[in-house]
C-alpha cells in the first residue's frame, strides 16, 4: 500500500511539473503509466508484464523517481482511530409503581386576536395582554395555574401570528392537551387550521374553546360546523372533541373549560417519575444582561434542582438558579413544571431536549462528542461535493488528452503547452464587482424563538432576481458595536426585534450611516424590511406624452450672421411645453430627440403652446425638419419599484 501510494504521489507531482491542471485525480497511475514505462527502459524489468495498476518494487520506484529528475522520501500511513460514542440518551421508563400523577401541560393555540392570552389572563387573574407589543403574543409563555379545586395545570400560550409557525409547532410537541381557541364571530381562520395540523402531528388531543360568545354577532354553531371540514368533530356531532362556549373577556363558563381539561387529563392518566435523571424540553431561550444565557424549560421527568448538570444540544449547564414564571427563585421543579434555568455555558437552541448527566466532566464529553458528530456530518457533505468536482475535472482532463495518447510524454507536454499558453494569461478576475441591487442584513432578537421565526420568514424570500438578500449575521441580545461594524463593512442594515441599542451604538450607527431599525411588533418589522428592499431597486422609467404637433412648413430665420431653420407647426393634441423633451418622428422612424432652442407664437417667445394653435420652433442642434413630420412633446417619469416578495401576512 505504501509503494502504491508513493507511486501515485510522484506521478501526480510530475503531472504538475508538466503543466497539468492543479486538481486531484484519483486514477493518476493509469494516466502516467506510459511515463513510468519510459523511465524503466534499458532496465531488467519485464515491461510487457506490467499493467497500469501494477505495484512496483521499492528499488524500481526509486529508479523511476531518480530518472524523472526528482527526489524521494518515504512516509508512513497513519491509521485513523475510531472515536468512542460518548453521547447520552433518554433512559428507559422505570418501575411503573414509581410513577406518580403529574399536572397536565396544556397549550393554548389558535388564530391571532382570537383571545388566547385573554383566556389565560382570566384564568390566572393577571394582566398579560396590556404588556404585549401590538396586543399580540410574540413569545411562548409558560405558566403554572393552581385552580380553586386544588388541581395544577401548566399552560403554554403560543403566538397566533402567521410568522410564528415554528413556535406553535414547538408548543404542540411539548404538550399533553391542546386547547384550540376559535372566536365565535370570526370562525376558523388560517392559523386555526395550522394549529389543528400541529396537534395532529404531535398526536395530542384537542379541546375547542369557542371564545367571544358574549358578542352579538357570535355564532358558535357555525364555528363547530366549519371545524368538521378539518376532521375536528365535536361531541354534539357524534365525535370525541369537547367544545366549550366561553367568554374570556367576561370570564363566562371558564370553570367548564377547566373541568373539561381536568377530566381529559384524568382519562389520559398522565404520570411521570419524580426521581431519577431529569428530562425536559427547552421551549424558549434568551440572553439576560444580569443572568447570562437563560432558558425556559418544561420538566418532563425527574426533579430539577440547583446544582444539577444538564446537557442540551451542544451546550451544557450547572444549574445556578431556578425561577418560576413570576421571577421568584424556586429550589426545585418536578414533572410538568415550567421554570427558567440559569447557568448555561452557551445558549442552547429552543426545541432542544434537556438530559441530566452525573458530572461536569461527563457533560463536556457529551458536548465534545456531539460537536464531533456535527463536524463529521459537515465534512461528509463537503467530501461529496469534492468528489463530484473531482469527477468533473477528471472527465475534462481525459477529454483534453484524448487525442494525444499516441504521443510520448515529452511530445504531449509540448502540445499541451502550445494549446494552453494563452489560457492562464486571460484568466478572469476572481473578485467580480456587480451593480445588481443587494441588501445585506444583520438580525438580532431577544430570544432564540424570535430569531428562528425571523430566519424562517427570510427563507421565504423569492425575489432574488430583483434584489439579492444576504444574511450577514444573526444572534440573540442587544445590538452591539460589532453588529454596526459588520453592517458598515458590507453596506447593510440592522434589524432588531424586541432588543435595544445603547446610545453609543446608536451614535456609531448614525456616524457610519448604518440603518438601525428596532421593532417590537413583527409584522411592522417585515413591512419596513419590504420597504427597504423596494428602495434598493432601480426606479422604473416611463414616458408621458404631453402633446403632438405637425410640421406645416419650413423657413429660415436670421440670428446675427447665422440662419436658423425653423419649423412652422400646428398643435394637434395636448400642448407643447418648451421645458420638456421633444421627439421628431418621420413615418415610423425617430429622427431626432432632444430639447428646443426656441418656441414662438407669432414673434413672441412662449413657454407653452396649446392645442389648435400655430407656432414656430427650432431645435437645440442641427435638425432637418420636413413638412409632414410629427413632433411629440413628452416628459420622463420615474416610479419606485416594489418588491414582489410576499411573506404571507
Amino acid at each position: 500500500q505504501q509503494v502504491h501510494l508513493y507511486h501515485l504521489i510522484r506521478a501526480r507531482a510530475h503531472h504538475y511539473r508538466s503543466g497539468g491542471h492543479n486538481h486531484f485525480l484519483p486514477s493518476v497511475p493509469l494516466v502516467y503509466s506510459n511515463h513510468v514505462l519510459e523511465a524503466l527502459l534499458n532496465t531488467s524489468v519485464d515491461l510487457d508484464s506490467l499493467e497500469p495498476d501494477s505495484v512496483l518494487e521499492e528499488r524500481w520506484i526509486k529508479e523511476v523517481v531518480t530518472r524523472s529528475g526528482m527526489k524521494f522520501r518515504w512516509a508512513k500511513l497513519s491509521e485513523s482511530r475510531v472515536k468512542p460514542n460518548r453521547d447520552v440518551d433518554k433512559k428507559p421508563l422505570g418501575d411503573p409503581f414509581l410513577l406518580v400523577p403529574r399536572p397536565p401541560v396544556v397549550t393554548i393555540m389558535g388564530h391571532v386576536d382570537h383571545g388566547k392570552t385573554t383566556l389565560l389572563d382570566s384564568l390566572r387573574k393577571s394582566q398579560i395582554v396590556s404588556t404585549e407589543a401590538g396586543g399580540i403574543t410574540q413569545h411562548i409563555g409558560a405558566f403554572l395555574v393552581q385552580l380553586p379545586t386544588g388541581e395544577k395545570i401548566t399552560f403554554l400560550d403560543t403566538p397566533g401570528h402567521a410568522a410564528f409557525s415554528s413556535m406553535r409547532a414547538r408548543g404542540a410537541n411539548a404538550t399533553d392537551i391542546v386547547v384550540l381557541v376559535v372566536a365565535a364571530d370570526d370562525g376558523v381562520m388560517n392559523q386555526t387550521v395550522e394549529s389543528i395540523q400541529h396537534a395532529r402531528r404531535a398526536k395530542v388531543p384537542i379541546i375547542v374553546a369557542v371564545n367571544k360568545c358574549d358578542k352579538p354577532q357570535s355564532d358558535p354553531q357555525r364555528v363547530k360546523q366549519e371545524l368538521l371540514a378539518h376532521d375536528v368533530v365535536c361531541e354534539e356531532f357524534g365525535g370525541d372533541v369537547q367544545a366549550i362556549h366561553v367568554s374570556a373577556l367576561k370570564g363566562d363558563n371558564l370553570l367548564a373549560l377547566v373541568e373539561a381539561t381536568v377530566v381529559l387529563a384524568e382519562v389520559l392518566e398522565l404520570k411521570a417519575e419524580p426521581s431519577g435523571s431529569v428530562e425536559g424540553l427547552i421551549i424558549e431561550s434568551r440572553t439576560d444582561k444580569g443572568r447570562g444565557p437563560v432558558t425556559s424549560v418544561i420538566v418532563q421527568r425527574g426533579t430539577l434542582r440547583r446544582g444539577c448538570v444538564l446537557v442540551a444540544g451542544r451546550s451544557w449547564a450547572k444549574v445556578r438558579f431556578l425561577f418560576d414564571e413570576n421571577g421568584r427563585a424556586v429550589k426545585e421543579a418536578g414533572p410538568s413544571a415550567a421554570v427558567e434555568v440559569v447557568g448555561w455555558k452557551e445558549l442552547p437552541s429552543a426545541g432542544e431536549v434537556i438530559l441530566e448527566v452525573e458530572s461536569e466532566q461527563r457533560a463536556r464529553e457529551v458536548v465534545e462528542w456531539r460537536t464531533y458528530v456535527e463536524e463529521q456530518e459537515k465534512l461528509q457533505e463537503e467530501q461529496s461535493a469534492i468528489e463530484l468536482k473531482q469527477t468533473l475535472h477528471l472527465d475534462e482532463y481525459k477529454k483534453e488528452r484524448a487525442g494525444l495518447t499516441h504521443l510520448s510524454w515529452r511530445q504531449r507536454k509540448a502540445a499541451l503547452y502550445r494549446a494552453n499558453k494563452t489560457k492562464f494569461a486571460t484568466r478572469p478576475s476572481e473578485r467580480t464587482q456587480t451593480d445588481e441591487p443587494k441588501l445585506p442584513l444583520v438580525i438580532k432578537g431577544d430570544v432564540d424563538g424570535s430569531v428562528e421565526t425571523l430566519l424562517n420568514i427570510l427563507d421565504t424570500y423569492d425575489a432574488q432576481q430583483q434584489c439579492e438578500l444576504e444574511l450577514l449575521h444573526f444572534g440573540i441580545g442587544d445590538v452591539s458595536e460589532n453588529d454596526v461594524n459588520m453592517a458598515d463593512m458590507f453596506t447593510g442594515s440592522i434589524y432588531g426585534f424586541n432588543v435595544a441599542a445603547s446610545k453609543s451604538v446608536q451614535q456609531l450607527a448614525a456616524k457610519r450611516g448604518v440603518s438601525l431599525r428596532l421593532h417590537s411588533v413583527i409584522y411592522k418589522l417585515i413591512d419596513e424590511l419590504k420597504d427597504e428592499l423596494s428602495s434598493r431597486l432601480p426606479p422604473l422609467h416611463s414616458e408621458n406624452v404631453v402633446g403632438e404637433a405637425t410640421v406645416l412648413a419650413m423657413f429660415d430665420v436670421s440670428v446675427g450672421k447665422k440662419k436658423v431653420p425653423v419649423a412652422g407647426c400646428r398643435v394637434q393634441k395636448g400642448q407643447l411645453d418648451r421645458r420638456l423633451k421633444f421627439r421628431l418622428i418621420r413615418g415610423r422612424d425617430i429622427v431626432w430627440e432632444g430639447s428646443l432652442a426656441t418656441l414662438k407664437h407669432h414673434k413672441d417667445e412662449v413657454q407653452v403652446v396649446k392645442s389648435g394653435v400655430e407656432c414656430g420652433l427650432s431645435a437645440d442642434g442641427d435638425v432637418d425638419f420636413t413638412s409632414g413630420d410629427v413632433i411629440v412633446c413628452f416628459e420622463e417619469l420615474e416610479a419606485q419599484q416594489v418588491t414582489s416578495w410576499d411573506p404571507g401576512f
